[in-house]
């Protein structure tokens, strides 16, 4: 049966086999691959030498990578290695299976405090430690916050989420990026901001969201939402401890200058509780290919060639390992996760239907919902033609055939708003009700009545 790897049409970069899509910037795409070598699941970013050159954007990030290259730590991605070819530059990460934290929120609706303290505390570790090192985040939300196989947080994207910020004169960053949601107060007025103290807010609405559930700031109309984050108009539920409730308002103070510091958080009572500082080896990492794919010369061996082999058209099969794989924990009950307001960039539904039918009802109703369609084989890539919160919707659709009567839809947010992905998400399996045989709501009700949940 054909492996998930090669679920790309066969698309080579050097020894990595590329798979699926799993995440589309303004910048850079990021790409499931295997190193045909070893075996090894890792994640490719890819981004574009030409846009890269146009934003004269090539020594910062030729910095970036050095530095995050070198980054060794327990609670952030790995960098592996960087190639290049004529068009592109490959970025080689770590891939985590667990999934995305907060994908535990969406099942249990909040954690507990001493559970969320113990993912609060890998995260700050995260964070202290790329900041003493001059690396700032810019977007820390919950798509970056994932989970390896035993339940450890590697923070993705740092240093690497928004590549054409600067640091100016004045010793501020003065890009406007990120999460509304998440974004402290001083990014959004945009005249210049600490990034150190910016990251440090965002985990403040993190911990909030751990423990309560919800998010701290929100309004369907953007600029009533700001004016929430300007004034920190938010107030804790009555089940958050003294402790964690004090430590919150330090965090999510609107003044960045009376904010309270990373160093001052790691000191703090609650925070304290049961923590164990990180124990790491710093190891010995050359930096020769990143020196390599920005020289002229090109006859490096880190250059090469993105070939791709030409497939027969018919669904991807998937066995029942690979299947399993896909659900965090090998609980198949997350594979049609229950959407909540915390929803994740990807889900999936299952059908009876062929997959000839699926992708042409899919086809169909995208195009009916103001959707510029775009197909190949049985993998449809979708766009919105309005823009939302953060620019055009776009998603990434995959059939996989997992019995010959039964097939996996995968959808998967590769650019725009997570939030608007989720509307779109049940507009659409609404408009297939007679193809979705089972959709995320379904299948959870369906679990937790078994399971005898409330």
């Amino acid at each position: 049966m054909a492996s998930r790897s090669s679920a790309s049409g066969g698309k080579t970069v050097g020894r990595y086999e590329l798979g699926r899509t799993l995440g589309q910037g303004t910048f850079a795409k990021v790409k499931f691959a295997k190193n045909t070598e070893t075996g090894e699941n890792v994640a490719i970013k890819i981004l574009d030498k030409e846009k890269v050159l146009k934003h004269k954007m090539a020594g910062q990030l030729k910095r970036e990578i050095s530095t995050m290259k070198l980054i060794r730590h327990p609670n952030v991605i790995r960098m592996y290695e960087v190639m290049a070819s004529k068009t592109k530059i490959y970025i080689v990460l770590e891939f985590v299976t667990g999934g995305e934290l907060f994908s535990k929120i969406a099942s249990k609706v909040r954690l507990k405090e001493d559970e969320a303290r113990k993912y609060f505390q890998q995260l700050i570790n995260a964070v202290d430690y790329c900041h003493r090192r001059g690396i700032f985040h810019r977007d820390l939300k919950p798509e970056n916050l994932l989970l390896d196989a035993n339940g450890v947080i590697k923070v993705s994207d740092f240093g690497l989420s928004a590549l054409p910020q600067q640091v100016r004169e004045d010793g501020l960053l003065h890009t406007t990026c990120g999460t509304p949601n998440y974004v402290a107060p001083e990014v959004i007025k945009n005249k210049g901001y600490d990034g150190a103290k910016a990251d440090l807010w965002s985990c403040g609405v993190i911990l909030f969201v751990l423990l309560a559930g919800y998010l701290p700031f929100e309004d369907s109309n953007l600029m009533t939402l700001y004016k929430k984050v300007f004034k920190a108009d938010f107030s804790c539920p009555p089940w958050f401890s003294s402790g964690v409730k004090k430590l919150i308002k330090r965090i999510l103070d609107p003044n960045p200058l009376t904010r309270i510091t990373i160093a001052e958080v790691i000191e703090n009572e609650w925070f304290k509780k049961g923590y164990r500082p990180p124990t790491f080896e710093e190891a010995d990492v050359s930096l020769d290919d990143v020196d390599a794919i920005f020289s002229e010369s090109g006859d490096s061996q880190n250059f090469v060639v993105e070939r791709k082999e030409e497939r027969p058209a018919m669904p991807v099969a998937m066995n029942a390992f690979e299947l399993i794989s896909k659900s965090q924990g090998l609980n198949l009950r997350s594979l049609f996760e229950k959407q909540t307001g915390l929803v994740r960039r990807e889900t999936r539904f299952a059908s009876k239907c062929p997959a000839n039918e699926i992708i042409s009802k899919i086809e169909e109703a995208a195009a009916r919902m103001g959707f510029d369609v775009k197909k190949n084989n049985y993998k449809l890539k979708l766009q919105g033609e309005k823009a939302g919160l953060k620019g055009h919707l776009a998603v990434a659709t995959e059939i996989f055939e997992m019995a010959p009567s039964l097939c996996m839809v995968e959808l998967h947010k590769t650019g725009g708003d997570t939030f608007e992905f989720h509307v779109f998400y049940k507009n659409l399996t609404t408009s297939l009700k007679d193809v979705a045989w089972k959709t995320g709501d379904e299948a959870q009700a369906e679990s937790s009545a078994g399971e005898g949940d409330p």
